[in-house]
């Protein structure tokens, strides 16, 4: 036991060997871009769904505050008509 201190590639070395490490990378990056894509193709969606959403002011802009819980009554969503 204490004489041979040589790993044998083929038989030991488990997820240290020269294949199974590419194939993590492989899988790991694959699995990346796919929620790479995903997320941007969710982002697209949602930016292309609000950017036609346009709103109309209810009442004299004079009337808007700069914090007021009632600014969300002086302007109705369009695109719910």
């Amino acid at each position: 036991m204490a004489g041979n201190t040589q790993i044998d590639p083929k038989t030991e070395g488990g997820l240290f060997s020269l294949l199974h490490g590419l194939k993590g990378y492989f899988i790991a990056v694959a699995l990346l871009l796919t929620i790479l894509g995903v997320l941007t193709t969710l982002a697209i969606q949602t930016q292309n769904a609000n950017a036609t959403n346009f709103y109309k002011i209810n009442q004299d802009l004079d009337g808007l505050k700069a914090i007021s819980p009632e600014n969300h009554t002086m302007r109705t969503n369009v695109k719910g008509e």
